[in-house]
């Protein structure tokens, strides 16, 4: 008997570690809650109800192939490897396969699994599945991890004009082998369920994200290039969770691209080149977390960043995170964080940009709040945004290129649509006047919106002086 350990891979097609099981024998699946990680690990409320929503269509489509669903419960992952191990004795299991995970907490726990599977003779199976390379055979021509995303993507598309990661074979259906599916928790203790606008949003299933996809591809990839910086329009494919919870492969994605553009990759549609950008920046960051393990520990990729002289600023931070900056693109998005758990990708840049540096809050306290609400939170890819943006990552940007939310919303949101929709308090201002921060003579006609929390002028300057003061810091800056 073979056992199948889901984790962030809750779907049946092209799931590496699922074919890889079921060619060898009759299989068990096996999905572990484990709160108490999760907490520690910040996870979103709407994320782990949205685990829990796949898990129900996913137990469908396990049944139809006569592959019944194990659900158990540990509170951290140090109890896994002896929870995996007590359902191997229990169904005489031979071995366990599953689909590598990226991230400290991550290798540790499936470290201890094999090497504790191991000591009674059981086979433990790791398999490529999140990733289109094994990280590790991407790498320069000194043999280190890359810092910079051009050259680590010219690398990337060199292997794939050799070779495209195939999909995995489809499951058969097996024998039935009389063991019923576990019911599937209806919430997680610790985590308040989202409401139903939320939920609405992001129906679960391999079905939707599979027709998310091939929407995307048929009607608006085209124009992705120009219209993912636009957060009135739906530009963009919005399969961010489908993907972080496995739900959809990056294979797939990938695949799909190409079927629209001839099987090319930096020709033909600058949409489909732009997008395809995109999964290898996803890719980029999960490459990151194993080379250079710091950055799953809250630390700076730039070390010496970490010196900054950050601001105490609680009040500051607050309004932030409840959208009272004053400055309406800000507190437009961060309304949409709270309302969606999803954040436009240009805006998650904006206010991630205004935090780390026109406030001078450390990043760390902001890539936190981003994981507490986001229902496509990812390590990899939510570290590496804000640390993009805070100019202390890999491949960071120049420290003295600060956006200015003002310009930044006249440019990408011209008409205010974006910012009517979730600012109410400002849907009678006219298409100019919506874009700055209100005076406060202006407060009773825009039903007390906030005041401007911040000078940019003189807050862009005292960011400068904060990283100029880093010894070494400006040469540094200006190679990125």
């Amino acid at each position: 008997m073979q056992l199948i350990w889901l984790r962030s891979d809750l779907r049946v097609n092209d799931n590496t570690a699922l074919t890889a099981a079921c060619q060898r024998g009759p299989t068990l699946a096996l999905w572990v809650a484990s709160p108490g990680q999760w907490l520690a690990h910040d996870d979103a409320p709407c994320k782990v109800d949205f685990w829990l929503r796949n898990l129900r269509t996913l137990r469908q489509s396990l049944e139809a192939l006569n592959v019944p669903l194990l659900i158990r419960q540990t509170d951290s992952w140090d109890q896994v490897p002896r929870c995996v191990l007590d359902v191997c004795r229990q169904h005489a299991i031979e071995a366990v396969h599953w689909n590598d995970e990226y991230g400290l907490n991550e290798t540790r726990r499936d470290e201890a699994t094999r090497d504790l599977l191991q000591q009674v003779g059981i086979d433990a199976i790791a398999h490529l599945d999140q990733l289109l390379f094994r990280p590790g055979s991407v790498l320069t021509r000194g043999g280190q991890y890359f810092q910079v995303f051009s050259q680590f993507k010219r690398v990337c598309l060199e292997h794939l004009h050799r070779s495209l990661p195939p999909l995995a074979r489809p499951v058969q259906r097996q024998h039935a082998l009389g063991i019923d599916s576990d019911a599937i928790p209806e919430h997680i203790e610790g985590f308040d369920t989202p409401s139903d606008a939320l939920r609405q949003l992001w129906p679960a299933g391999e079905d939707e994200a599979r027709q998310r996809l091939q929407r995307f591809v048929a009607e608006t990839v085209e124009d992705y290039a120009h219209l993912r910086d636009l957060p009135a329009k739906a530009g963009t494919s919005q399969l961010s969770p489908y993907l972080a919870a496995g739900v959809i492969s990056p294979r797939q994605c990938l695949h799909a691209a190409l079927a629209s553009n001839q099987g090319e990759f930096d020709s033909g549609g600058v949409g489909v080149q732009t997008w395809i950008n995109e999964l290898l920046w996803r890719e980029f960051y999960k490459h990151t977390l194993v080379g250079y393990p710091r950055v799953s520990r809250h630390r700076a990729f730039r070390l010496q960043t970490e010196a900054l002289p950050w601001r105490d600023a609680p009040d500051d931070l607050q309004a932030w995170k409840e959208g009272r900056t004053g400055f309406p693109l800000i507190d437009a998005a961060m309304r949409q964080l709270l309302h969606t758990g999803w954040m436009h990708n240009r805006l998650r840049m904006i206010v991630a940009m205004f935090l780390s540096k026109n406030l001078l809050i450390d990043w760390r306290l902001g890539e936190r709040h981003f994981m507490r609400h986001l229902i496509d939170g990812d390590l990899a890819a939510n570290n590496g945004g804000w640390q993009w943006s805070a100019s202390t990552g890999t491949d960071a940007v120049p420290y003295f290129r600060i956006f200015n939310p003002v310009t930044q919303s006249q440019r990408f949101d011209p008409k205010g649509a974006f910012i009517r929709r979730w600012l109410p308090e400002l849907e009678e201002k006219d298409d100019k006047s919506i874009h700055y921060p209100v005076k406060s003579a202006d407060l009773f006609a825009t039903n007390h919106y906030a005041n401007p929390i911040v000078d940019l002028d003189s807050s862009r300057q005292r960011a400068l002086e904060a990283f100029k003061s880093l010894s070494s810091w400006q040469d540094q800056g200006h190679r990125a």
